[in-house]
């Protein structure tokens, strides 16, 4: 199916979590129109079947009583080519629509078409979820993501975070009172790394450390040793060591 700018306005991506559990079980409905010079982005997100959960249940898994979430507004401009593009290149399953499986719907000429179900269904959550962040950013529920990282050996301390601006798209690293923009796929990548690995928190210190070692820190004031409080989940996969690379390598460049 060839898709044309001329014609395609925006799209429509819907979501039903289906079988997960709550209180994680959610809908939502995110419209993004790039007919204008910016993005224009309408988000609908609610949460279901939380009924029958005590408020003690919620709290529990980090949520809160009310994570229902409108938003109507612009996105960063950088945003328009990056979905635009995206919905460009995708390729359409020909299985039934079902629940868990993320829906697309263009909008041609203000008017949305019939849904259709994505075949890359990982990569289309993956980028919905992105922008659900850029949005959060945007209207200020949320503050980006800066992760601190610290390395000592001996005397010699060198730190250095990497903060997540969705909102923009950029990776802002910083070290040595220097801030550059960083690849932001790179970016990403180590992100999943970082949020890999098992995290022992009966073991992580909030003083920043100073004794020798490789460190971290997620955002939450809590500094946790590399190998020590971090420790791979999966033996096979050494999570733990390509953090400190990803980290040493934007160090010594």
């Amino acid at each position: 199916m060839k898709k044309s700018n001329d014609q395609t306005s925006g799209i429509i991506i819907e979501f039903d979590s289906g079988v997960v559990p709550p209180p994680y079980s959610h809908v939502y409905r995110l419209s993004l129109n790039w007919s204008t010079s910016d993005l224009v982005a309408e988000l609908d997100l609610h949460y279901t079947d939380r009924e029958d959960l005590s408020e003690e249940e919620i709290l529990d898994e980090g949520f809160t009583l009310n994570d229902d979430y409108t938003f109507k507004g612009t996105l960063d401009r950088v945003w328009k080519k990056v979905v635009s593009k995206h919905y460009e290149a995708s390729k359409w399953s020909g299985k039934v629509i079902a629940e868990g499986v993320v829906t697309i719907a263009a909008l041609e000429n203000g008017k949305p078409q019939q849904a259709k179900a994505p075949a890359e269904q990982e990569g289309w959550q993956l980028l919905a979820q992105d922008v659900i962040q850029a949005i959060y950013e945007t209207a200020k529920k949320e503050a980006p993501l800066t992760v601190n990282y610290r390395q000592v050996s001996g005397e010699e301390k060198n730190d250095c975070s990497i903060t997540m601006n969705f909102s923009t798209r950029e990776a802002e690293f910083v070290a040595k009172n220097q801030s550059r923009i960083i690849n932001w796929e790179y970016a990403v990548q180590l992100m999943k790394l970082v949020f890999s690995p098992d995290y022992n928190y009966e073991i992580a210190k909030e003083a920043v450390p100073s004794k020798e070692g490789s460190y971290i820190e997620c955002g939450d004031g809590y500094w946790h040793e590399l190998g020590k409080g971090v420790i791979n989940i999966d033996s096979s996969f050494d999570a733990v060591g390509r953090i400190k690379d990803g980290f040493e390598n934007l160090l010594e460049e």
